[in-house]
């Protein structure tokens, strides 16, 4: 994505089916797909759609009267019942008066992707009455049970029904990391636990704190009062290096725990800034202790400012001092702790660390392998049959996410898609994805593949459309091509018609300003915006752009895929505030936005897949990282 930090959400996607449908073998789809075409029944449905997201109840009362024999009548019932459930805040609303209608809904459309949505609003709605006896009734069938407002909700309960405080704490303290799905029941949910004995008030604060150093100052204060640091927190966020200097002078004046706290968050905030000094920070808080009471946050940016220091003791400190539940969410952290016991001398215990992790398939996988001297070679092809391709041609979840797909309602077509994958086998899996390749949904085809767990397909987590188009413009200005993929794969998930919130289109996810800036580069005198969304332009505008951030970058591809992410100057700033060459995977690690971290982790371990499918050779992750070198700061007309 180009010109700044952009949402990974594609919005207004419409995926040329008709257009693919020549390339597939089941000829008994060809009718079906031809008759997606969008009707004034449609329109009237995607209006009613946008009514519902507003929670206009009116005007969903209205548009639904209207689809009393559209096909898909549980979508309209859906959308003409959720706007009684919430408020225009989008807030569960206590005094709805639809229980009738939810239950008539729960029960015609029992076991669909669309009646588990259904039960996770009302739930909410259940939770806000302190309905409690009901929401025990309907917790149990909550299917995808992926929501922290309702499982904040279901410890409520727990609590009102007697459960041991300690242990609904226990339940707790693994649910609340980040403050931004808390929603009201969480802010609830921590005072409720803390009057009931189940939590301490030191760690209600330490709740309150991860919200306020996210920016949620009225929340922390509901979850834990006053904070002692408050002020620490505020100054941290806005000047950490002054706030560092000024807590150097003032330390002693708080007590042990507090100032341990106060080191945790300026360190935070000092390591997000790339700021040497976010070392010295953490090893005061470490030195201290309380690292249970530091926000995920904060436990995560120990480790990273310890990266950056190369001070390995700190990064196995802050491993070991970190929360279980933060520390196995990410192989980050278990691929960090292996290279910090290797150089502790502990290689035993870091082999089995690396070991732990060397058989995932993501960027902290391959890493793990090349430690241990094993080859990253993609594992060998499953494939399927046209009985079991056309199998999956018939199941009604894809046929439902088709129609929705064709009407541009991609978040209700994933729905639908993904719901009928539970339960599959890695062959029904594979089935699916090859399916939907035929049919041109090759986000589908990236996702459903990625799936598997011992039968696998990488043609299918790594595919190749438009490579007719693509190959040539590549080797006209020697740009690397698994590298190109591996970026069009993290942009769009190969969608030709994606579009982001803030402007970026197609493959590449160009942005406007920044293709008529390529386009005048390379000749390209006709170009015009509106051709952004042809296949063949936004490929070449993209690639040259990413060639072009290339080479201003040092041939860097860390530095060069950071840039097309956030920005050339940005990931020349990063850079320039090295003291010393850095492995490419630290400095990864290390980049201060989430977005561009996990973008550039992702694109990099894609790009060794790809080439490894496109060549049958197994690929180094660690050549394509290098090493990052310091420079100083450098004017760049690029955008």
């Amino acid at each position: 994505m180009l010109g700044g930090i952009l949402s990974l959400t594609l919005l207004a996607i419409a995926p040329s089916i008709a257009a693919e449908k020549s390339k597939k073998t089941i000829p008994t789809k060809e009718s079906r797909i031809s008759a997606f075409e969008i009707t004034e029944g449609d329109r009237t449905f995607i209006e009613l759609r946008e009514a519902a997201k507003r929670n206009d109840v009116a005007r969903s009362q209205t548009l639904a009267a209207s689809l009393s024999n559209y096909p898909y009548d549980d979508y309209v019932a859906y959308f003409r019942i959720k706007p009684q459930l919430f408020d225009s805040a989008g807030g569960a609303r206590a005094d709805s008066n639809a229980d009738s209608q939810v239950m008539s809904f729960l029960n015609q459309y029992q076991g669909t992707a669309l009646a588990d949505r259904m039960r996770n609003d009302w739930l909410l709605v259940l939770g806000k009455r302190k309905d409690w006896a009901r929401f025990e009734v309907e917790y149990p069938k909550f299917v995808l049970d992926d929501d922290t407002q309702v499982k904040c909700y279901a410890l409520q309960s727990k609590l009102a029904q007697g459960e041991n405080p300690s242990k609904v704490g226990i339940d707790a303290r693994a649910i609340l990391l980040d403050p931004r799905y808390f929603g009201q029941a969480c802010q609830e949910l921590v005072p409720d636990l803390v009057s009931a004995g189940g939590m301490t008030q030191s760690e209600a604060k330490a709740v309150g704190r991860a919200a306020s150093e996210m920016g949620f100052d009225t929340m922390s204060r509901r979850i834990g009062g006053d904070d002692p640091i408050a002020d620490i927190v505020k100054g941290a966020k806005a000047d950490p290096a002054r706030a560092y200097r000024d807590f150097l002078q003032n330390a002693s004046r708080y007590s042990r725990e507090n100032q341990a706290l106060a080191w945790g968050v300026i360190g935070q905030f000092l390591a997000k800034k790339l700021d040497p000094n976010a070392d010295d920070a953490y090893r005061l808080q470490q030195e201290l202790g309380f690292n249970e009471l530091l926000s995920a946050e904060g436990q995560e940016w120990k480790v990273r400012a310890g990266l950056r220091a190369k001070d390995w003791t700190l990064v196995k400190n802050a491993i070991e001092g970190m929360k279980p539940v933060v520390r196995s969410k990410d192989p980050a952290w278990t691929y960090w702790y292996a290279r910090a016991l290797k150089v502790d001398g502990q290689n035993e215990k870091a082999r089995e660390s690396l070991e732990f992790i060397a058989d995932q398939y993501n960027f902290y996988g391959q890493l793990a392998r090349e430690d241990l001297g094993k080859s990253n070679q993609i594992p060998a092809r499953t494939k399927v049959s046209e009985t079991e391709i056309e199998a999956m041609s018939n199941r009604k979840g894809f046929i439902r996410g088709e129609r929705l797909y064709t009407m541009n309602l991609r978040f209700e077509g994933n729905r639908e898609w993904n719901w009928e994958l539970r339960s599959m086998s890695d062959k029904q899996l594979l089935a699916s994805a090859e399916y939907a390749k035929r049919i041109g949904l090759y986000d589908r085809v990236v996702n459903t593949a990625d799936r598997t767990k011992q039968e696998h397909d990488f043609s299918l987590r790594y595919p190749t459309p438009y490579r007719d188009e693509l190959s040539p413009i590549a080797k006209q200005i020697d740009l690397n091509l698994a590298w190109a993929y591996g970026l069009i794969r993290q942009e769009s998930r190969l969608i030709m018609n994606a579009s982001s919130s803030v402007g970026a289109s197609g493959l590449m996810q160009v942005m406007p300003n920044t293709a008529k800036y390529v386009a005048k580069k390379i000749g390209m005198t006709s170009y015009t915006n509106e051709k952004l969304t042809d296949t063949n332009t936004n490929l070449t505008l993209g690639s040259n752009y990413l060639n072009m951030v290339l080479v201003d970058l040092d041939g860097s591809w860390v530095l060069a895929s950071a840039a097309y992410n956030a920005g050339p100057s940005r990931s020349k700033s990063w850079r320039e505030k090295l003291t010393s060459p850095t492995e490419g995977a630290i400095f990864a690690e290390t980049i201060p936005f989430n977005e561009t971290r996990t973008y550039v982790k992702n694109v990099l371990a894609n790009a060794t897949y790809y080439s490894s499918v496109m060549h049958g050779q197994s690929q180094s992750l660690k050549q394509r990282l290098g090493v990052i070198t310091p420079k100083v700061a450098s004017a760049s007309e690029l955008p």
